[in-house]
């Protein structure tokens, strides 16, 4: 029989749209302003964080609508903004140095309808605004690193060579080596030369010492070298928090922007962003006497750490290996339920690391945990001045030859291991970097023009809508219904995708696909109509109408999909906005005004002697 859907194919339909507006549901919720409490590195917030923020805001008479505790930090929510702010500066003054206050946007959405995996839908900084971090690189620091390094490869170098060398040591941005004779002056500096175009290199045959400066170029790419580094790192470590749509771009000759729309965690994102952390392999230091090194006389090639509880250590000064070489890192459990952290090295980092150990089986070693932290002290050129916290995380005993992968224990909680592994993973910054401004960003178009373009999309929906019904009557009826599945299906789509946001170009993405899926109906429609005035019958003319469109309207969704495909791959920022919701519009699109209204057609009018169609 003509023009009928069997069952299954129109339960189909109805499902899909029923799940569709199920996820979209959440976006009528809309969010509550909060206040998120959660710990710093090796701390958790806990009953007692819970407690205490209680019990200020209540001697503050500061009004909550909730206050818990959920995966180790207190979320405190708000009727409005003005008392979200009060609140957060309270608890900034008061909680203590080992927390971390933020304001957040939380989901106002039912427990019941989060349970099942619904959130509303991500929203750019253009408008739902957002945070901003504009960072300072520390110069200073990446030519201090590039230094140390350059000292570290003269000694090695010198010794592959087996030129004789008293002593390898910085002075300010330069390096001086001294010599045991002339003869090794002489091989070292053309040693050197060789291995290091970009260097200016003075000899002093009388003090018999070999003075390398670096030059005003190499100084200029040591500098740019250690800005793009953190930028693509930087990038990492938002691609692993989960950010939607976030801009990290430079600012000038030493600064960083970063903006991240629709943040749900600013606390995490402060830490994880602001981290210059990376690991060290030491081995200890069995013959040096703890006594004296205790009471400040530590041995000239040795260190003294202390790993978390106080105890310490004594360390050679000498690194087996840096953290640069990581290529990979996760947190897991070891056979005990101890937190691990896994690693994995590059190449280089394999050979360096099976050669180190295989020489030091039996022998203790330590990993060393290092972070930069920012004073409030400035260097000559205005620059933070960034104090170097080390900290012993575990001293193990070796026992045998190591490779490309091993792990890493001591690292405290699982949360503090999996933090340990995401900065690991997403690589150590070049030179430790701070936030110098933090702001919250609203839209950038203010709230009163989006609203306007809310209100341009409604009106947009509403003209065609009339149209619709006025020109194909109860045909009209079915485009509309169609119109309205369409628009719930791709809020629901959005909603899912965790990486998706709706930005205002994405917004006129929307408006793009409702006039394609208005366009699918007319060419449906107009050619039922052409079929009928040529005297075929109502039910050939559904038939005909329905599917001599299909291939024309396939044609121009498929050509304009691959268009939007190709904006996605290679745009960026408002452009892969657009792109996104012209992709899910394109589809849903094809989806409600083909097979959607068919369904409804057949159901309707399909299968029926009929003398003549309200189209």
């Amino acid at each position: 029989m003509l023009n009928k859907y069997p069952l299954w194919k129109t339960l189909m339909v109805m499902f899909l749209v029923a799940f569709g507006a199920l996820y979209a549901l959440p976006n009528l919720y809309g969010e509550d302003p909060a206040v998120q409490i959660s710990g710093k590195r090796s701390v958790e917030a806990n009953l007692t964080t819970l407690d205490n923020v209680k019990e200020l805001l209540a001697k503050e008479n500061i009004d909550f609508l909730s206050v818990v505790l959920e995966n180790n930090q207190v979320l405190v929510r708000f009727k409005d903004t003005e008392v979200q702010i009060k609140a957060r500066d309270l608890l900034d003054d008061n909680i203590g140095e080992k927390y971390s206050v933020a304001l957040n946007l939380t989901p106002a959405t039912p427990d019941w309808l989060a349970s099942i995996g619904g959130t509303p839908m991500k929203k750019g900084l253009d408008l739902s605004g957002g945070v901003s971090f504009l960072m300072e690189v520390n110069m200073s620091e990446a030519i201090l690193k590039a230094t140390n390094s350059l000292v570290s490869d003269f000694r090695s170098g010198l010794r592959g060579e087996k030129i004789r060398y008293r002593s390898v040591k910085k002075i300010s941005t330069s390096i001086e080596v001294k010599f045991r004779n002339v003869e090794d002056l002489i091989a070292g500096k053309e040693f050197l030369e060789n291995q290091n175009r970009d260097l200016i290199l003075v000899d002093n045959e009388d003090a018999l010492t070999l003075t390398a400066k670096l030059t005003d170029l190499k100084l200029k790419e040591i500098r740019e070298y250690a800005l793009q580094q953190n930028i693509t790192i930087i990038r990492n470590r938002v691609n692993e928090l989960g950010v939607a749509e976030p801009l990290v771009q430079r600012q000038g000759k030493k600064h960083i922007l970063i903006e991240l729309p629709g943040v749900q965690d600013t606390a995490k994102a402060k830490e994880i962003l602001n981290a210059t952390a990376t690991i060290e392999f030491r081995m200890v230091d069995q013959q040096g006497d703890m006594g004296n090194a205790l009471k400040g006389r530590v041995p000239a090639s040795s260190q003294l750490l202390y790993e978390r509880d106080g105890t310490p250590v004594l360390l050679k000064k000498r690194v087996m290996l840096t953290g640069d070489h990581i290529v990979d890192a996760g947190s897991s459990l070891d056979e005990y339920s101890r937190p691990q952290v896994n690693i994995t090295l590059d190449s280089p980092g394999g050979s360096k690391w099976s050669n180190a150990t295989k020489i030091n089986i039996g022998k203790p070693m330590a990993t060393v945990f290092i972070e930069y932290k920012p004073t409030k002290n400035k260097d000559a050129e205005g620059n933070t001045i960034f104090e170097k916290v080390q900290e012993v995380i575990s001293v193990a005993t070796i026992q045998g030859r190591l490779g490309k992968s091993f792990r890493i224990t001591g690292a405290g909680s699982q949360v503090e291991a999996h933090s340990l592994a995401l900065l690991l993973r997403a690589g150590a910054l070049i030179a430790p970097i701070q936030i110098v401004e933090e702001r919250t960003v609203g839209p950038t178009l203010g709230a009163e023009n989006v609203k306007l373009g809310f209100q341009a999309i409604m009106m947009g929906f509403g003209l065609v809508f009339i149209f619709m019904l006025i020109y194909y009557r109860a045909f009209g009826v079915v485009a509309n219904l169609a119109l309205g599945a369409n628009l719930v299906l791709i809020i629901g789509i959005m909603s899912l995708l965790p990486e998706a946001a709706l930005t205002l170009p994405g917004m006129a993405g929307i408006v793009l696909t409702v006039g394609m899926a208005v366009d699918a109906n007319v060419l449906i429609f107009e050619r039922i109509r052409e079929e009928i005035r040529e005297g075929k019958s109502i039910q050939q003319s559904i038939h005909q109408g329905y599917d001599a469109a299909f291939s024309t309207i396939i044609d121009a969704n498929i050509t304009t999909l691959i268009a939007a495909l190709i904006l996605f791959a290679i745009g960026t920022g408002p452009i892969k906005g657009f792109a996104v919701t012209l992709s899910i519009g394109i589809i849903t699109s094809m989806f409600t005004s083909v097979v959607g209204t068919r369904a409804i057609v057949n159901m309707i009018w399909g299968g029926k002697r009929l003398d003549k169609l309200p189209i």
